[in-house]
């Protein structure tokens, strides 16, 4: 994808709020993503500023004056619609997916059933509301079975189920994040991950990336405080592998309706090379440890002419 930002006039864009931090679980890695988007930012002559939802109210963007706002929040209260909504009603355009496709994407459970219903490869599933339930989810689906709160990210509450007799801790792991449990067939094989920029047919996705974590261990602290994992990128996929995923991933990312930017997960089945897709995140991180930016300098995108374009991109749903 080639991004042209030879006609854009940087003071045109106004006054730039990057909101950071929040109340999300994700806080502490919003707060990295969100300094390094400011200091592209201003490093491309834009007048931005950081602004944090846990300290501010909403409605001082529009008293102070800003003119867009660029989405480095994560989680909730960040990604799942809700400070999308607050600035649709302040009419102040805004980087990333509207309410819906946020809200969407956010819980994965109503992702895997728009995925399922358009006929896109998703792992099996059932949702439980008790350990008794996570126990039978576990005979259903076989070991190893993923359990995950259905709205969080980062893997946070998220187990690897490898016998019963975890299946009640994992269980009450996700349910202290959220009241609604997913159980996830296991799918063995290469883990990538593929960004997507744009919207609607003007969407195109950015080369995918092949993680390699130490024990296929992708967690909260393997993705941001440690360098052991690996990330291949290109990804020394077969040509027609990489094809595929790419455009599954801007498959997915239309059916929701995202808009601006996007990641979306797929695991690789090693039996029979088989995609699935696990989730997608319509505000990825832009850390010194994030995919979405090593994708994009793959692709000839530097940091900054990223985070210059998603701001351009800013938009309101109506």
């Amino acid at each position: 994808m080639k991004i042209d930002l030879s006609a854009i006039d940087v003071k045109a864009l106004g006054k730039v709020a990057v909101l950071m931090g929040g109340d999300s679980a994700e806080r502490e890695v919003s707060i990295m993503s969100g300094t390094g988007v400011l200091n592209a930012l201003k490093s491309q002559g834009v007048d931005a500023y950081a602004f944090d939802p846990h300290d501010r109210d909403l409605s001082e963007l529009k008293r102070d004056g800003y003119a867009r706002c660029f989405i480095a929040l994560h989680g909730r209260y960040g990604e799942d619609g809700t400070v999308q909504g607050a600035l649709e009603l302040l009419r102040l355009p805004y980087t990333g997916s509207g309410v819906m496709a946020s809200s969407i994407a956010m819980d994965k459970i109503m992702t895997k059933r728009i995925w399922r219903f358009e006929g896109l490869p998703t792992p099996d599933w059932r949702i439980v509301t008790s350990a008794d339930e996570t126990r039978e989810a576990f005979a259903a689906l076989g070991s190893p079975m993923i359990v995950k709160p259905a709205r969080e990210g980062s893997t946070i509450g998220l187990t690897k189920v490898e016998s019963v007799e975890q299946c009640e801790a994992a269980y009450a792991l996700a349910a202290g994040c959220d009241p609604e449990v997913l159980c996830e067939e296991f799918i063995d094989g290469d883990e990538t991950t593929c960004p997507v920029l744009g919207e609607g047919a003007g969407a195109e996705a950015l080369p995918v990336i092949r993680i390699v974590a130490p024990q296929g261990n992708y967690d909260y602290q393997n993705k941001y405080f440690t360098d052991v994992t690996q990330y291949h990128c290109p990804s020394g996929l077969p040509q027609d592998e990489e094809a595929e995923i790419q455009r599954l991933v801007v498959q997915a990312f239309r059916t929701l309706g995202c808009r601006g930017w996007a990641r979306a997960d797929v695991m690789i089945r090693a039996a029979d090379r088989k995609p699935f897709l696990l989730e997608i995140n319509t505000s990825p991180g832009m850390t010194g440890h994030s995919l979405v930016p090593m994708s994009a300098r793959a692709a000839g995108i530097s940091y900054e002419q990223l985070c210059l374009w998603l701001v351009t991109q800013a938009s309101l749903n109506l």
